[in-house]
């Protein structure tokens, strides 16, 4: 007979089990439909992914190579949402990818593979987290810089902003009360800030847009590869950083409850990826379009700030519109936490993490995993002491985004292609040949990804200009080793089996 997850309470000695499709956690369910995709699309905020992260995108290949990477991450994730769709409706739970790498996988594995899936999940959603604070402070000492013309930017302006704005983030996550209106806000803020900083630079620059071939067709290869398609390759980081974190919704089963989850989910999966790719094209096509000069954004700060100024020809309109961003940027960090703290607390559950019986405690008086929240805000703010020591490694982190998370999705997938679809109980989210397909096209995306944006993003490589993705991966396989090696008899996960998961 297996061990069964419990969860703990603050102040209390009260134990409650979970068997599987019944289970209550006592977390705060106070989330509507609306709620919940402010959290998906919040946190994947694809246009606004598309401007923070501008500068990898403009040097590797120009308009080119953000416009058509957009399109290109639109097909290959949206076969990724696809395969996540089907796996939470067949299996809904707040663990998200290592619950259904528990359920899909051999009995003789389960226990390594679940555990090893969260912790890549969790790292997946620290490094997300750590991007998305990291572009939200560049994006105010941006506008610092462009009212003090004199002043000369270093990186440890950005890192102490980094750090007040992580501290300050983490307070939005510890009331239940202003939580749901956090999330639901940060949708329609987006979609405000979004067509207001669209109209706003489409009619400014009426009469002075850029050409369609600078848009559509020319090529500006400054990476040092001989190869155009390598070239074009490595700066894929930046439409690809678009999609970052679409299985936010996933965690969020314990707010809903199992039968709304398996239908409002795979919605909400969804409209994100696609809503994403509408807005990020549309909006990358645009502000590309009301480019004056090219050389000027490539080199400064923030490239869209810069758009922004020579679009309005205005510092002031320019710093409106920025503002816009960053409050967008701010929700989709209140969100962010949301998400990483969730998978903190679930994982804590089976006592996948170092201190696992105080992270899964829940708070009596809010109904929130407060605790996994401040310990995952503590690993933010140590992640934010790499930009102190070197740019270039902390731009690993937005690599680890994709390819990190990738692999938390391609193991359960993986593992249900490894057992047979014809297998699975089918939950209402069901596709069955094309969802073989986007099964597939998951496995392929994620090995792609994992050997290409590993590539060194300039030619020569120096110190300074090299892709430390890889030292990334080493130490989270190091750590994965070496705790399972020494706790694997405490973590639970994988140790019971689930009879109604698997069809004889």
């Amino acid at each position: 007979m297996g061990l069964s997850r419990s969860i703990a309470f603050e102040n209390s000695n009260e134990i409650e089990s979970d068997d599987k499709n019944n289970y209550k956690t006592n977390l705060s369910t106070n989330f509507s439909w609306w709620s919940l995709f402010g959290i998906s699309f919040g946190l994947t905020n694809s246009w606004l992914g598309i401007s923070s992260s501008l500068a990898t995108g403009i040097s590797s290949g120009g308009a080119v190579l953000i416009v058509y990477g957009l399109v290109i991450g639109f097909i290959f994730n949206l076969a990724v949402a696809i395969t996540l769709c089907e796996l939470v409706s067949c299996f809904p739970d707040s663990g998200g990818q290592y619950y259904w790498t528990l359920r899909l996988a051999p009995y003789r594995y389960k226990r390594f593979l679940s555990y090893s899936c969260g912790c890549v999940s969790y790292a997946g959603a620290l490094f997300t987290n750590a991007s998305i604070t990291s572009g939200v402070a560049t994006s105010i000492m941006a506008i610092y810089d462009l009212c003090h013309p004199t002043f000369v930017l270093k990186r440890w302006h950005i890192f102490v902003t980094y750090e007040i704005l992580n501290l300050c983030v983490s307070i939005f996550n510890i009331w239940d009360k202003y939580l749901p209106l956090c999330t639901s806000s940060a949708l329609y803020v987006s979609i405000l800030a979004f067509a207001v900083t669209l109209v706003t630079c489409l009619s400014c620059s009426r009469g002075a847009y850029q050409s369609a071939d600078f848009v559509f067709k020319d090529f500006v290869n400054t990476t040092g590869w001989k190869s155009p398609g390598i070239g074009f390759i490595v700066g894929l980081v930046n439409p690809l950083w678009s999609y970052v974190g679409i299985d936010s919704a996933t965690h969020m089963v314990d707010e809903l409850g199992i039968s709304r989850s398996r239908i409002l989910i795979p919605r909400a999966v969804l409209g994100t990826v696609v809503l994403g790719f509408v807005t990020a094209l549309m909006y990358s096509v645009s502000m590309f379009f009301c480019i004056r000069d090219p050389e000027k954004v490539v080199e400064a700060v923030l490239p869209i700030l810069e758009i922004f100024h020579q679009s309005t020809r205005s510092r002031p309109a320019a710093i409106i519109l920025q503002c816009l961003c960053i409050t967008t940027g701010f929700l989709c960090n209140v969100v962010a936490n949301t998400w990483q703290a969730r998978i903190c607390w679930s994982f804590s559950r089976d006592r996948g993490l170092p201190g696992s019986k105080y992270w899964m405690v829940i708070n009596k008086k809010s109904r929130l995993p407060i605790n996994a929240h401040l310990v995952s805000n503590l690993w933010i703010g140590v992640i934010g002491c790499i930009f102190l020591g070197s740019s270039t490694a902390f731009n690993a982190i937005i690599t680890a985004c994709i390819t990190l998370l990738l692999i938390s999705y391609s193991i359960p997938t993986a593992c249900l292609l490894a057992n047979g679809r014809n297998r699975v109980k089918k939950g209402p989210f069901w596709l069955g040949k094309l969802g073989l397909i986007c099964n597939i096209m998951t496995l392929m995306w994620t090995l792609f990804c994992l050997i290409f944006l590993s590539f060194p993003y300039v030619l020569p490589v120096t110190k300074a200009s090299m892709n430390y993705i890889s030292v990334v991966y080493v130490i989270i396989a190091l750590y994965i080793f070496i705790y399972w090696v020494f706790r694997k008899r405490y973590i639970i996960c994988g140790d019971g089996s689930f009879p109604d998961s698997i069809l004889p």
